[in-house]
């Protein structure tokens, strides 16, 4: 069986199944989003850029910011693919990590630019290399947390292409989903006149099926022409999910730190579980995925999946041919068997 890409496992699931595919947390949403569905009636047109509510509590999340700054869109999928179309130009380039998120290449298409990658280096950005083929850039896209790595990059690198990028005119993409899942030190905000700030309540208030996304940057003139395009494309997102969003801003600080500790836990049973194993990975920093070396991925995620009902992604969808990508957004219970199900697999070979 030849499985060419994610679409063939987005949805799949019985009982026979161990999902290490997809990076849909587990756990519930905070109570707090649930309870406005008791007398919530709202069910008409919004406004295109979001409802001031929302973007307004987002504001006091980020200092020097207003509600102003702010467009919420349908999950983080559709801020990067509004973006990089409103900063389209003709024979425009993106600079991508490699590995890179599996949409970006395509994303960037859609928008009419040509992808081009620089490659990190035991999943780091070496800024000397990012030099080197910044050249003429459009734009570049940074993922810290990373998916599919899993690291998080160092804040002095980070520093030098928030400095570099703002010196040559280049627009930063910062795409900080899993800002709230870092292991290893507080996130860093890239700031500037042409950074935009990519970000969702999918991972972090696991709220995924209600895509609720955001872009957050203060040059006006992007966000007044994203706006513009929204009114003849998506128009508004959800209110429901909005709302919802809303309440979950509210939410006790708990919820965010228990499922770190959840996250962190997980992590660690996945790393001591597949070094036993004897595979080589990097340690995830933040996320919730790891990405060791398989000597044929492609098979590797095939027969898991026929033989041992076991679903991962080939890293070779996210430009890393050699290696799989296992998330470890499922229950403790689950990763066990998981492991046990790879450790037949492996020894088969």
């Amino acid at each position: 069986m030849e499985i060419s890409g994610p679409a063939f496992f987005i949805g799949k699931g019985d009982d026979s199944l161990i999902s290490f595919g997809s990076g849909q947390p587990d756990m519930p949403p905070p109570v707090e989003a649930f309870d406005i569905l008791k007398t919530y009636t709202g069910f008409k047109y919004g406004p295109v850029q979001g409802e001031e509510p929302l973007r307004a509590a987002l504001a006091e999340k980020y200092a020097g910011s207003t509600a102003d700054d702010f467009v919420i869109t349908n999950g983080a999928s559709e801020a990067i693919d509004i973006v990089l179309r409103a900063i389209s130009k003709e024979g425009g380039t993106v600079l991508l990590p490699r590995p890179y998120y599996y949409s970006y290449p395509f994303n960037v298409r859609y928008a009419g630019m040509t992808p081009v990658y620089y490659d990190l280096v035991d999943g780091k950005i070496d800024f000397d290399i990012f030099a080197q083929v910044l050249d003429e850039a459009t734009a570049v896209v940074i993922n810290s947390p990373s998916n599919p790595t899993g690291t998080v990059q160092n804040v002095d690198t980070l520093k030098k292409i928030e400095a570099l990028c703002a010196e040559r005119g280049v627009w930063v993409i910062s795409d900080e989903v899993y800002k709230d899942i870092i292991y290893v030190r507080e996130n860093y905000l890239i700031q500037g006149p042409k950074v935009v700030t990519i970000n969702s309540f999918s991972k972090t208030y696991a709220m995924c099926g209600l895509r609720v996304g955001y872009v957050y940057t203060q040059n006006k003139e992007l966000v007044e022409k994203i706006v513009e395009m929204r009114t003849h494309t998506a128009m508004n997102t959800s209110i429901v999910g909005q709302m919802m969003a809303l309440a979950a801003l509210s939410s006790p600080a708990s919820y965010i730190a228990h499922n770190l500790e959840v996250w962190k836990a997980r992590r660690d049973m996945m790393v001591s579980g597949m070094r036993e194993l004897g595979l080589d990975l990097w340690e995830p920093e933040g996320a919730f995925y790891v990405l060791p070396k398989f000597e044929d991925s492609g098979r590797t995620v095939a027969e898991l999946y026929e033989k041992h009902r076991v679903i991962t992604y080939d890293g070779a969808w996210f430009g890393a041919p050699g290696r799989v990508r296992f998330s470890y957004a499922l229950d403790a219970s689950k990763i066990i068997e998981g492991l046990s199900r790879l450790k037949e697999f492996l020894t088969e070979k």
